[in-house]
């Protein structure tokens, strides 16, 4: 094994702060050490029972990054998507987005475990000063907005079953700063991704609805797609339901928290597969919502286009019983609270990383400030905005679904350009068909975009 310095980490521990008798070891150096003699320990015994805690040890970026994915304002959107257009071509569009999400994603694990650098550092690094400050502030305004939406949901979904808004959004936001004291990222990782199995709960809901195959593989003949007037309401919800499935945020988030891990290249085969089973989780939840909204809200010909979070909830406990409504809500605060944290952790590294300061989980409070003030920021600001008394909280949901379709293909394209940087990647940039792929989706991206602005600047109403 080589036993040369790793000039990225060298280059991140030059503006560490001492401590003690320890001098440039730092906590996080300790806490990383620790983690990755754990896993040797486990590649040395080859028993199944170390294969499966060597899986659960390594795995979580990808499966939290992918089911944070399916935030409230994702679960709204594919809920207004069902109960707007039925079982329809919205359902192969989501299935596709599982492929289209693995492969945007595992491109940031790759450069995170070959360079063991966040990306908003290797912006700044590679493509200078300007781009990199404008990526930090861009992500951090649009996650700002983002997390506002999430705090609706949280909100939402506890005053459903009684909560009165105000302690539900505090509470919420009490409890994501508290997890915050842990300082340790795999641990802080775990509890989270806990949370974030709840995303499952709206699969059952499904069967409650007893959709039949055919139905369902109507789909695919891709008949109903609407022409007209209300074509520029279907583009609408095809780039929100594309917005709230690819998300600059994501990139963000799962590179850091792959550097923040410790993961290494010998780790890459967990990270794709973690990434991979992520997604196909993400895929599922998303057609469980369509499919169920689509049953039971389309067949009422309800228009929920203007419909909040909790007007979801109390339409679907009057039409499919209280617990139904109950189980519902508690997806709605399940998605909110797992998407509040990787946004604020999203913002928080990104921050640090362009700003050159500590910024790891692993670190105490005292040694990384300005990386906790974020967070901190980014709860309890937004936690704030949602109890504003008449705010435009309606505005937020599907409209902030859309800024981030806006904002992604400048994203792709700086991540396309890292991750075929042989200086950076060495034989691990990427292949021809994932170039190929990545260049298809920048292109498709900006393709809707444009039809949307062409059919809204020529009279098109939503």
């Amino acid at each position: 094994m080589s036993t040369n310095p790793d000039p990225a980490r060298a280059k991140e521990k030059s503006h560490l702060p001492k401590l003690g008798l320890q001098g440039d070891i730092t906590q996080e150096d300790i806490v990383r050490v620790k983690e990755r003699r754990e896993i040797e320990r486990l590649k040395s015994n080859k028993s199944l029972l170390n294969k499966i805690a060597l899986l659960l040890l390594l795995i979580g970026p990808g499966m939290l990054v992918m089911l944070a994915d399916n935030d409230a304002g994702g679960v709204i959107t594919y809920a207004v998507t069902g109960a707007t257009y039925g079982i329809s071509v919205f359902i192969p569009f989501l299935l596709l987005m599982i492929f289209v999400a693995y492969i945007v994603q595992e491109m940031t694990v790759r450069l995170g475990s070959v360079t063991h650098r966040g990306h908003a550092e290797l912006i700044f690094s590679r493509f200078g000063k300007g781009w990199g400050l404008f990526s930090m502030g861009d992500l951090i305004l649009v996650n700002f907005l983002t997390m506002i939406t999430e705090f609706i949901g949280m909100g939402a979904g506890l005053l459903f079953i009684g909560v009165p808004l105000v302690y539900g959004v505090l509470i919420s936001a009490g409890v994501l700063l508290l997890i915050l004291s842990i300082r340790r990222y795999l641990t802080i990782e775990k509890i989270v991704l806990s949370f974030a199995i709840l995303n499952l709960i709206y699969v059952p809901l499904v069967f409650l609805v007893h959709p039949t195959i055919a139905e369902i593989a109507k789909a695919f003949s891709f008949s109903g797609i609407p022409l007209g007037s209300s074509f520029t309401t279907f583009m609408f919800l095809l780039i929100a339901n594309l917005g709230t499935t690819i998300a600059p945020w994501m990139l963000f988030y799962q590179q850091s928290a792959v550097v923040d891990k410790g993961s290494t290249r010998e780790n890459l085969l967990y990270g794709k597969l973690d990434t991979f089973t992520g997604a196909v989780i993400m895929g599922i939840v998303s057609v469980a919502i369509v499919i169920l909204t689509a049953m039971t809200l389309h067949a009422s010909g309800t228009n929920t286009l203007a419909y909040t979070d909790l007007d979801f909830a109390n339409t679907i406990s009057k039409i499919m019983g209280q617990y139904a409504g109950i189980l519902f809500s508690i997806g709605l605060f399940e998605a909110g609270f797992v998407a509040a944290f990787a946004l604020a952790a999203s913002s928080a590294w990104a921050y640090g990383e362009v700003m050159n300061i500590p910024h790891s989980l692993n670190r105490k409070f005292k040694e990384a400030k300005p990386f906790y003030a974020i967070f901190f920021i980014s709860i309890i600001g937004s936690a704030l905005v949602v109890l504003i008394p008449n705010a435009p909280l309606g505005f937020f949901t599907l409209t902030v679904q859309i800024a981030a379709t806006i904002l992604m293909p400048p994203a792709l394209i700086f991540l396309y350009l890292l991750v075929n940087d042989k200086s950076l990647m060495g034989k691990d940039v990427n292949g021809k068909f994932t170039n190929i792929a990545v260049v298809a989706i920048i292109v498709g991206i900006i393709l809707m975009n444009t039809i949307l602005a062409i059919l809204l600047a020529t009279g098109g109403q939503i």
